[in-house]
């Protein structure tokens, strides 16, 4: 008797640990390869980055990007080189065409806010780290081939909140330090 209850316990358990259960969340990752510009005349910069998030229940979610920009708008050769470090959340609304699972695209817009670390320098006459916080507003799309693989693209509108001459106060007023991003990447559910 004491066997047959140990059985039906364990078939029990066993059946609620194994049962399918609707997914509540659309977790990925994007690695991606992207190219910041001024404006429409000027050549771009490369950059590359991840971007980490979730979609609760596939329509809103939160988002992570970091980016890196090794040569920064580069200025001219007399005044050297900048980088670029940027690390935001977002906050993300797409729409799964397709749902969530298996093949299909999901448009979508993004904003938050965050950090924008620029280093400046001019081979040994200037060197000038500064830190910044930023926003950045967003539009792209994800589209899948299967469950687990698919491809990201999006344009982003990146702006510093604090004016970028040394020495000034933070303030919610937009900075003088602005540009787009373009990227594209590969995206893991």
């Amino acid at each position: 008797m004491q066997r047959v209850m140990k059985a039906c316990v364990i078939c029990a358990v066993a059946a609620v640990v194994l049962a399918p259960v609707r997914a509540r969340a659309d977790g990925y990752v994007t690695p991606w390869l992207g190219v910041n510009f001024l404006d429409r005349t000027d050549a771009g910069s490369r950059t590359y980055g991840v971007t980490t998030g979730y979609m609760g229940g596939g329509v809103f979610g939160f988002e992570a990007d970091f980016a890196y920009a090794p040569e920064f708008f580069i200025l001219n050769d007399a005044l050297g080189k900048r980088r670029a470090v940027t690390t935001l959340g977002n906050f993300i609304l797409g729409i799964p065409i397709g749902g969530t699972h298996g093949a299909g695209v999901r448009p979508f817009v993004t904003g938050g806010f965050g950090l924008m670390w620029t280093h400046l320098d001019t081979g040994g006459l200037v060197d000038v780290s500064r830190n910044e916080f930023c926003y950045e507003l967003g539009a792209g799309m994800m589209g899948f081939f299967t469950n687990h693989f698919g491809l990201r693209g999006d344009l982003r509108y990146l702006r510093t909140l604090n004016d970028t001459i040394l020495g000034s106060e933070f303030d919610l007023n937009a900075g003088r330090l602005h540009f787009w991003r373009l990227s594209g990447g590969v995206t893991f559910r």
